[in-house]
Order: C-alpha cells, then structure tokens, then sequence
C-alpha cells in the first residue's frame, strides 16, 4: 500500500479505514454520538516506516473550536500538553483536550522493563492502538474525515521521500482542519497571533501561491471538500468538481 486508499476499504465487520506508511497505520473509522470524526487507530510500533517516526514529534497545534478526545485500548502514546509531557496507556481512559490547548501526540520513548505491563509481554509491545475523536462545531473548517485523509496523506508522502514538508502546505491544511500551529508559550497573545497568521498565511497567501487545503488522490467525498473550498475567496479556484489528480 502507498499513500492512503482514495477509495475507503471495508474491513471484516464493515467498518471502513484507510491505510498510511505502507501498513505501518490503519485508521478505521467508527461512530459516536455528537463527534465531527471518530477512529480507531493501529500504529505498529516496529513497522519500518513507524521507527524513524520514534525520533520526531508533529508540530505542537491547537483547536479554537472543537474539544479534541484520546483514549489508548493497547500499549502507550506520548501527549504533550501546553508544554507539559505524558505518556497515556490504557489505564487513563478518555483524556480531553480542551479548544485552545496546545498540545501534539507523539511515539514515547520504549517502555522500561519495570514499566512494561502484561499486554505489552502478550502483544510483544509491538502494537498503540487508541481512539481519536472530536465533537462536531458549526465551523465549515474542522477537524474531519476530509482534513485527516488529506493531512496523512501529505506526511505518508514526505515520509517516503515523494515530497518535502513544506511550511505552508502545513498551514494550509491545518487552516482547513481548524487547527493552527502554535507559537512559544511565552508569547502574549500567542494563540490569536497564530490563528491570524495560519490563516494568513495558509489559506490567502498559500493559495496565491497554488498550496491547496485538500487534494483529489487523498480524498473520498471530494464535493464535500470543494463545498469547504468554495467558501473561501481565495480556495475557491481549486474546487474543481471534475478534477482527477
């Protein structure tokens, strides 16, 4: 498997997922009640396309408009949280992230031997598996199926060396999930500063420029998103309801 499927797959039980890092992810999509997205995520921690990942961490971001929810089923995911670190495990249960809050999930470092537990020496260790969810909003730009198809999409590719991570690509569709890169925590009014700015530069001056918020090839319900893309003044060239990539 390369990118992700433009086609959502059907596994066994019918649930659909998409697939990122040649296997080394799987994302299946479930429901709940009042959520703008909910999945089930499988990272297989020793997938040679996951390892060199061990190394780095997304960019730290935040949500103006949606509460953002983690919770771990198998092995541990690292979360930093407006510059504070921990590392989830099953024990936890649904953590909340709050709009506003800057925050980013990363590989943790590998478990100790005194901290390793009886799934990790049943499982080999080798499996994070946790459910990322997010309430709905009114807002037209939110985290959803589109954003996240589009976002992992991008990294798969950069992963694998087909493109380099460009700065404003990443604002872009981080403006089109609703999400904004942060700024140092010690800057007064940090947070509106980078909002003004990841709209500026991400949705106006990036789309100036030819950076688009979604792309056919990652994209499933590719009218919803030029439907997003109509909206904006500036995006609105890139929705093209015939374009095939």
């Amino acid at each position: 498997m390369g990118t992700i499927n433009p086609i959502l797959e059907s596994d066994k039980d019918g649930s659909y997922l998409f697939v990122a890092y040649d296997g080394g992810m799987t994302t299946r999509v479930i429901t709940r009640p009042h959520c703008a997205f909910a999945y089930e995520i499988t990272i297989q921690t020793e997938h040679p396309q996951i390892i060199p990942l061990r190394t780095q961490r997304p960019p730290a971001h935040f949500h103006p408009y949606q509460c953002e929810y983690v919770e771990i089923l198998e092995g541990r995911m690292g979360l930093e949280k407006n510059g504070c670190d921990r590392v989830l495990t099953p024990e936890d249960g649904q953590v909340r992230i709050e709009p506003w809050t800057i925050h980013r999930l990363f590989p943790p470092p590998p478990a100790q031997a005194w901290e390793k537990t009886q799934q990790d020496d049943e499982t080999g260790g080798g499996i994070t598996k946790f459910i990322l969810s997010g309430e709905d909003t009114a807002e037209l730009f939110k985290l959803d199926t589109i954003f996240f198809q589009n976002w992992y999409g991008y990294q798969d590719e950069v992963a694998k060396g087909r493109t380099r991570m460009d700065l404003i690509q990443v604002m872009c569709m981080f403006d089109a999930g609703g999400s904004y890169l942060a700024a140092p925590l010690w800057v007064p009014g940090g947070r509106q500063i980078s909002r003004a700015v990841g709209i500026a530069m991400g949705r106006w001056l990036g789309a100036i420029f030819g950076y688009q918020p979604f792309y056919r090839k990652w994209t499933t319900d590719w009218s919803s998103a030029c439907d997003k893309m109509d909206e904006s003044y500036f995006q609105r060239k890139f929705a093209d309801r015939t374009k095939m990539d």
